[in-house]
């Protein structure tokens, strides 16, 4: 029996992590790779263009992937997104799926598996990476995702919902430390940075990093 051929979108910021995604799936029967793109703008855009069958996007984008899952969801309802990402934050896996995102997968996963993947997210199902469904597992409670507490001050109840990424990165902030000098600390790339720096003051409500490092340093002066 043949099967419906699905149009896909992707977004992903690392080109040549995009390029060999495309020529996988490409190589898969029954997909068609109808556009790319590398932000949460242009997400959104592609999504508004082509109304493709399945959005497969990374968290880790200009602008958030969370922001992306949102935004689309708000333009359809019924948009089916699926997260192909490194991340194994319980944080972002989380707000992903409260997000409405349909499948959370981790990158590495071999091409056939994520067709499969993909057609059964299709069809109704929903998806977690096994390595990170035992982790999710103490996230639900009858079968809903517990939302984490907010306050409008900004406690270490706020503070909770960081990831220990976050956290990190947020701490050094606080101390004075630019965004290229926390990347060159952690050896990561300054745009990962930036990135996260984004998540984070989403997550506070702060207006810049001069305020989330404040809603910081206000929350541990508590010891």
């Amino acid at each position: 029996m043949n099967e419906r051929k699905l149009n896909i979108v992707i977004i992903d910021d690392h080109p040549i992590f995009r390029m060999g995604l495309v020529r996988s799936l490409e190589d898969e029967p029954g997909m068609t790779i109808v556009a790319e793109g590398a932000s949460s703008d242009e997400a959104l855009l592609l999504f508004i263009q082509h109304r493709p069958d399945i959005v497969l996007l990374d968290l880790s984008m200009p602008g958030g992937g969370h922001t992306a899952i949102s935004a689309i969801l708000a333009e359809d309802a019924k948009a089916i997104i699926v997260v192909l990402t490194a991340s194994e934050q319980q944080g972002d896996i989380v707000e992903a799926i409260e997000a409405g995102a349909r499948a959370y997968v981790l990158k590495g996963v071999e091409s056939s598996e994520l067709v499969r993947i993909m057609r059964d997210v299709f069809e109704g199902k929903t998806y977690v990476s096994p390595p990170l469904a035992s982790r999710m597992s103490r996230s639900f409670d009858g079968g809903r995702v517990k939302t984490p507490s907010r306050h409008e001050t900004h406690d270490r109840h706020a503070m909770s919902d960081l990831t220990a990424r976050e956290e990190q990165i947020l701490v050094l902030v606080a101390d004075g430390n630019s965004n290229k000098e926390v990347a060159r600390l952690l050896n990561l790339q300054e745009k990962s940075i930036k990135h996260v720096m984004t998540r984070v003051l989403r997550k506070l409500h702060a207006r810049n990093r001069t305020e989330a490092a404040k809603y910081w340093r206000d929350a541990h002066s508590k010891d």
